[in-house]
């Protein structure tokens, strides 16, 4: 999944930004509000970690803005007040959740996972496409009654690829959505992990398609 992560304490935002990368997530870095918005208009993010206090303004202003715009993207408040009334004010204006600074990453990244779980129970169900049973929620794929393991980017590009069966999906799509601004990646890189993933599905109706300069799509043999 991709994260937007606003913070403007460079030392904390590299080790967020590094912890939830060794989760398979691809994370955008963002140090003032501005980045942040320049962030959502060039991409789509599954979850959002917003600090209250930043250079060129009030996250909760920000906060305020998305939901009046309709943005429904899940949003967790890092902030370093305590306050009952201030938790309170910040889950009113729309946020999912908050984490009290200094936080341990375990209790952030649990949170995380609590947040996409509530936003995945409301969007996602047990998908099943030709011999194919993938649960989102719990992360686990079965082929014909076998548990297939898959390592973070494999989940992640199945979760594209089956959320639209028969839907070309470009390189340049999947890489939006595997990898953030600051990570290099090739052609060669999406097709690494296009051709891990067509061996977990072996022994399924179903398999990935190249479209020769367009991209891929899972389909049915």
């Amino acid at each position: 999944m991709r994260f937007l992560l606003v913070e403007d304490n460079p030392d904390l935002s590299q080790s967020v930004a590094e912890r939830l990368r060794l989760d398979g997530h691809a994370v955008d870095p963002a140090g003032t509000l501005a980045e942040a918005l320049d962030c959502l208009a060039a991409a789509s993010y599954d979850l959002i970690l917003l600090d209250i206090s930043l250079p060129d303004g009030d996250g909760r202003d920000f906060l305020r803005q998305e939901r009046r715009r309709g943005r429904d993207t899940p949003i967790i408040v890092m902030t370093a007040r305590a306050e009952v009334s201030d938790r309170v004010n910040v889950l009113d204006l729309g946020a999912d959740d908050y984490v009290t600074k200094p936080f341990d990453f375990s209790e952030l990244e649990a949170r995380c996972r609590a947040v996409l779980r509530r936003r995945g129970a409301a969007l996602q169900t047990v998908q099943q496409f030709a011999g194919l049973v993938f649960n989102p929620l719990n992360a686990s794929l079965s082929v014909g009654g076998e548990e297939r393991e898959l390592r973070n980017r494999e989940l992640r590009l199945l979760e594209i690829l089956i959320a639209a069966p028969e839907r070309i999906h470009s390189k340049a799509q999947i890489c939006d959505r595997l990898f953030s601004y600051a990570e290099s990646v090739t052609d060669n890189a999406i097709e690494v992990y296009v051709a891990r993933l067509r061996k977990k599905l072996e022994g399924s109706g179903a398999r990935i398609d190249t479209i020769r300069g367009v991209g891929y799509r899972l389909i049915a043999e």
